[in-house]
């Protein structure tokens, strides 16, 4: 008997007397999750898994047991496929954080995990419509959908991607997917002729040259048009590339020429050039993309590739198991190599809550890549949006945690700037830089988040640890009872969910317990009343006083006690991007990020800080520098200030710098509250018959 037929066996004995939701016996489902596997050449110890995988988590069978009858490689790969048995967290979201919390650890090991997974995946939604409840139908789906479908997309296997894609279609918007269906029923009948004579033009083109080449057309999937519906607004009569036309030849130098074989016929579309042979997509896809204005004007998307690369477009990574079955530890180290894998990995390393922890893998996972280049020439691969601390942290977490600023393509950006595809990155750093909340607000990387989420929340816990003791203290020292940690210390255990002395003041700190429970824990026999208000004490009658406005516009990322001032240059103004430059004996200087003049410090990058505006409460102006163009008549001056005035600014300053007969030019000073209130100003300039030009001033 062989081993694939003795785990037959196995698995048929096990799931003795369980059916499915169907009805059917149970064990048919693993045999069609083996099938899958099997359809995709995957090797035997995988097929073995698939037959096995629920045997751990639904039967009495053990490791140990499994381990002795297949191996220890069969056993470990059925175990890294079971669920949690028991999750301690009570929420849907938590029970499905914790078991894909399990999974991305297992594949990390071994990619075939995910495999076995993804196959298991694929015949529970070609089933799901046995599931009675609605409820639990949408759910699967939903998480069919954000979850399996983004990692089958991760390690390149499209034909499984596809599928869950468009059977969790079916059930969450089938309105919408039998609308699309039909439709392009409808387009088969009416431009049949069209596709084929599409396919016939493009035939004689590559005969021609001499090129022996397959030639399909194909659509694109149910789910795939209704996102670009989504995301571009428009109704599916707008959408121009519903066909795909796919060219598959010999060699990789064949795909350059047919490449110039059609550029050099027809017109091409702007921009919709994708070259994944030379630059291949994380996950191994090779192929050029290119969209033309094709036979009869007709504008078509055109993918050329060899059938190695058609292979592993359908297969992705499991393609390596039909080429290199006699190489499997090489198969799996090259398996071992994704990037995104490590930083799902990474990122369990730092989220403490699994619905934290699923939310930013989500993140990782599901949107569209930018590709671009480090100072090196290497290519990375991150989410569409990113931004150079969302790079530092694909490179290192050290390089992103201390990032203070950064240049696209040579030029000193700020650290918000979404990168595009082809941008070189360099990011500067500091030894003493550390993560700014502020950049939660525009990094998109679960890896960014993460790290950021993690400082944050451990720099919190510091200031509460400060400040629960500080407020046990002043109730020591107003009930005239010296202070100490290790009487505090001896009363922890009798708090619920406090093992630590800092886990007590943190929870005094953040509001969670009250500072004099804890005193009266301490002495108990203590009775008498705090003669006067204590921080801390919630039964103490608060009388809020009125807020006295700031003297300046607080900025945030400043380093504690410096002394701060604004660029003459470039008179930063609340609303513009700012950048902080540490000045010897003045502090901090403000500059806008524009400024000319930081390029004189793009040498020192240990005196860049990455600041921000904070919320503003001042009621002080800032100066904002006006470039102007006035005619050289009777009381433009005064429509000039009354225009100015009327918009609540206030002229502070001004300076002829030109004269002619007909014009003057001046610099004009003038107090605003931020840029909105600046651009409202030069708004009602501009429409002053009076004044024939207003501009910003820049440098001056």
């Amino acid at each position: 008997m062989s081993r694939i037929e003795a785990a037959y066996e196995f698995a048929k004995e096990k799931h003795e007397g369980q059916t499915r939701s169907s009805g059917e016996p149970y064990y048919t489902h693993p045999m069609e999750v083996a099938a899958i596997l099997a359809d995709m050449r995957m090797d035997p110890d995988t097929v073995i898994t698939a037959i096995l995988h629920d045997t751990i988590e639904d039967t009495d069978a053990t490791k140990e047991e499994i381990t002795d009858l297949f191996g220890a490689e069969v056993a470990n790969l059925v175990n890294g496929v079971s669920k949690l048995t028991r999750i301690e967290s009570q929420t849907v979201e938590g029970k499905q954080a914790e078991n894909f919390r399990k999974l991305v650890l297992a594949m990390s090991e071994d990619i075939r995990v995910l495999l076995v997974k993804l196959a298991d995946r694929t015949h529970n939604i070609r089933t799901l419509h046995h599931i009675s409840k609605p409820e639990k139908r949408k759910r699967i789906a939903r998480e069919t959908l954000d979850i399996y479908a983004p990692l089958a997309e991760r390690i390149g296997i499209h034909k499984i991607k596809e599928e869950l894609e468009d059977i969790s279609f079916s059930h969450l918007n089938p309105e919408a997917r039998e609308s699309i269906v039909n439709r392009l029923s409808y387009l088969r009948k009416e431009e049949s002729d069209l596709v084929e004579n599409i396919i016939t033009a493009l035939t004689d083109k590559t005969s021609k040259a001499g090129i022996e080449a397959q030639i399909t057309g194909r659509e694109k999937t149910r789910y795939s048009i209704w996102k670009k519906m989504q995301r571009k607004n428009v109704s599916f009569e707008q959408l121009s590339d519903i066909m795909a036309f796919r060219i598959v030849v010999e060699s990789m130098e064949e795909c350059y020429h047919v490449l110039g074989v059609i550029h050099s016929e027809y017109p091409t579309v702007p921009g919709r050039f994708k070259d994944f042979i030379s630059t291949p997509k994380a996950n191994g896809y090779r192929s050029i993309h290119t969209t033309i204005l094709g036979p009869h004007s007709q504008r078509i998307e055109v993918q050329i590739r060899t059938q190695e690369m058609h292979e592993e477009a359908d297969l992705g990574v499991a393609a390596h198991w039909a080429y290199k079955q006699g190489d499997m530890q090489e198969t799996l180290k090259n398996a071992k190599k994704y990037r995104w894998l490590r930083e799902l990995v990474d990122i369990i390393d730092q989220e403490q809550q699994p619905e934290d922890f699923l939310e930013n893998t989500k993140l990782e996972l599901f949107q569209d890549q930018v590709y671009v280049f480090s100072p090196k020439g290497d290519l990375m691969e991150l989410p569409v949006g990113s931004t150079p601390v969302d790079f530092g942290y694909a490179v290192h977490s050290d390089v992103g945690s201390r990032c203070v600023g950064a240049k696209l393509n040579g030029r000193i950006v700020p650290l918000s700037t979404k990168m595009k595809n082809g941008d070189q990155v360099e990011v500067i750093t500091a030894k003493n830089q550390q993560p700014s909340p502020a950049w939660e607000r525009f990094v998109v990387s679960g890896k960014a988040k993460s790290h950021i989420r993690r400082f944050v929340r451990q720099q919190q816990r510091d200031e509460y640890i400060i400040l629960g003791k500080a407020m046990l203290q002043k109730i020591f020292k107003t009930e005239e009872y010296e202070f100490s940690d290790k009487a505090v210390s001896n009363v922890v255990s009798q708090f619920q969910n406090m093992d630590t002395l800092d886990d007590l003041y943190t929870g005094i700190g953040s509001g969670n317990i009250v500072a004099r429970d804890i005193f009266k824990v301490i002495f108990p026999s203590h009775k008498a009343e705090p003669a006067g208000p204590v921080l801390g004490d919630e039964t103490q009658e608060f009388k809020p006083t009125k807020k006295k406005p700031s003297a300046s516009m607080p900025i945030v990322g400043l380093i504690p006690g410096m002394a701060v001032h604004f660029a003459r240059c470039c008179h930063a103004l609340p609303g513009d991007r700012i950048v902080g430059i540490v000045t010897t004996g003045k502090g901090v200087t403000v500059h806008t990020i524009d400024c000319e003049t930081l390029e004189r410090f793009a040498d020192t990058p240990e005196r860049w800080l990455d600041v921000s505006w904070g919320e503003n409460d001042s009621e002080e102006g800032h100066v904002g520098r006006l470039e102007i163009v006035i005619t050289n008549s009777p009381g433009a001056l005064g429509v000039l200030s009354i225009v100015v005035g009327k918009n609540g600014g206030n002229i502070t300053n001004l300076k002829i710098t030109n004269r002619s007969h007909d014009f003057y030019d001046m610099l004009l000073d003038i107090d605003v509250s931020d840029t909105k209130h600046l651009n409202n100003v030069i708004a009602a300039l501009r429409a002053t018959p009076e004044i024939v030009e207003v501009e910003r001033a820049k440098g001056r």
